[in-house]
């Protein structure tokens, strides 16, 4: 299976859910796509996952503070 576009090894058929939780993911803080499809939170566990499949997973950060005003990094400064 493909995760984040790295190789990872499944030593069985999984379902999304558990293996989400193998991994230590926060579910209230991830977004999912399975083949390109992306995957509402309450059918994580009727998904299953096998060594065919590409996952993407993006983890939601919150932020620490503002950005400095005219920092020309920033694009909305």
């Amino acid at each position: 299976m493909k995760v984040n576009g790295k190789e990872k090894a499944l030593r069985s058929e999984i379902s999304l859910s558990d293996y989400l939780e193998s991994e230590n993911y926060n579910l209230s803080h991830i977004a999912v796509e399975l083949n390109g499809e992306i995957i509402r939170k309450e059918s994580y566990s009727q998904k299953l996952l096998t060594d065919t499949d590409t996952l993407e997973i993006v983890q939601f950060m919150g932020g620490g503070g503002e950005a400095p005003t005219g920092d020309s990094r920033c694009s909305f400064c």
